[in-house]
């Protein structure tokens, strides 16, 4: 029975020095603005990384210290099992004169595992439990913004907060001559972010709570931000959220954490941390750059205008599912060349960008594009429509007739 209680206080005591333990570098009190320069860490995965990223929020703090306590414990549990059979087992082998002792029960034993593992997990579930409440609480946030998970994209929406109307889509910025053919093995150089950039990033302000509202067009995708503490699945049909607080300025990279499809590796999540007059200057100029890209619906543009535009829309938005070639993949993605939609009417076409195809194979077999420019729109129909062997009749849309489209 004292052996039983020494147990219990041992382990009652770990779990509490454990649960106290010092935040990683003190970050909101002591540390540096910037990540790298206070953790050491950069904002993704390091070389011979053995343990979680250093946390960049509190959240992540909290998860991290669980982590410490829980393989802390485990390892007292470990020595302690062990340290006590490997001596029994010693000091008390047959070869020195000991015999077996022959008892059917004792209740010290009986109490003292019921008791002690109850404890342990006690201790452990209380701080678990109120880490997971505070993940859930996305109430009063500064900013919203909504990710929207797309084979194999990601499209953002600042929803709320200083840079509501701000839209845009993030795709894969590394090369794809850097990635290989599959079944090849590459030998050329890569960049240190390979497969970890983006064209376009997410931009918060730092000591911000930021709600990220998390769905999808497609299938189940993730939003994953291993220095936030922050996993969230994106569902179709559904409205998922998480918040972040970062408390340095720096780059966080994450990727999409379900497996979405062949390109899953490819949709990588990269959030950019900066000063609150950095994230107003940033607001500022993205209106002025998508005011810019929202060019005068009214404008007629020549058919050459729209396929030199249409082609870098293709290739940034629809060649990784209908393939450069137009040929699609068979089975998964529908081939454009010689595509009775692309060769049909070209009010059907808009309809299936503005809209999406439906099917009976897939939650959405064509996501809706309607976060396109209506320039964008007009300029990708027309270059799918002069492009291939394509030959229809009605070979030009113009954007007036997507706004138009719009309006039904």
């Amino acid at each position: 029975m004292k052996l039983a209680k020494r147990l219990q206080s041992l382990m009652l005591g770990l779990a509490v020095t454990a649960a106290a333990m010092p935040a990683w570098a003190e970050p909101a009190a002591t540390a540096a603005k910037d990540y790298t320069s206070a953790t050491g860490a950069t904002g993704g995965p390091m070389v011979h990384q053995l343990n979680l990223q250093a946390p960049a929020t509190q959240i992540a703090e909290s998860i991290y210290n669980l982590h410490t306590m829980m393989m802390v414990i485990i390892m007292v549990i470990f020595v302690a099992v062990f340290g006590v059979m490997f001596y029994s087992i010693f000091k008390h082998r047959k070869s020195v004169g000991h015999k077996a002792a022959t008892f059917h029960e004792s209740t010290a034993v009986e109490i003292a595992w019921t008791v002690v593992p109850f404890l342990i997990v006690i201790g452990m579930a209380l701080p678990a439990t109120k880490t997971v409440v505070a993940m859930k609480d996305t109430s009063n946030a500064d900013i919203t913004i909504k990710a929207t998970g797309m084979q194999w994209k990601w499209g953002y929406d600042y929803l709320k907060g200083e840079g509501e109307g701000i839209s845009f889509i993030s795709n894969l910025a590394t090369p794809r001559e850097q990635v290989g053919n599959p079944g090849e093995q590459f030998t050329g150089k890569r960049n240190e972010n390979y497969l970890m950039e983006v064209d376009n990033e997410v931009v918060v302000p730092v000591n911000k709570k930021v709600r990220i509202v998390t769905t999808a067009n497609d299938v189940i995708h993730a939003w994953m931000i291993p220095a936030f503490g922050v996993k969230q699945d994106a569902i179709p049909g559904f409205v998922r959220d998480t918040w972040f607080k970062a408390e340095y300025t720096g780059t966080y990279r994450g990727n999409c954490a379900e497996l979405c499809g062949k390109e899953h590796a490819f949709m990588p999540i990269v959030v950019k941390v900066v000063t609150a007059e950095e994230y107003t200057a940033w607001v500022e100029g993205k209106k002025k750059e998508m005011a810019a890209l929202a060019d005068d619906p009214n404008k007629t543009w020549t058919i050459d205008e729209l396929k030199t535009k249409g082609e870098k829309v293709y290739t940034a938005n629809c060649a990784v599912c209908h393939q450069a070639t137009g040929k699609g993949v068979p089975g998964a993605f529908a081939a454009l060349d010689g595509s009775p939609v692309v060769n049909g009417p070209k009010a059907d076409q808009i309809h299936v960008l503005l809209n999406g195809k439906k099917s009976g194979k897939f939650p959405s077999e064509m996501p809706a594009w309607k976060q396109l420019s209506d320039t964008d729109i007009a300029a990708v129909i027309t270059y799918t429509r002069n492009n291939w062997s394509n030959k229809p009749a009605e070979n030009i849309v113009q954007p007036a007739e997507v706004v138009a489209a719009r309006a039904k």
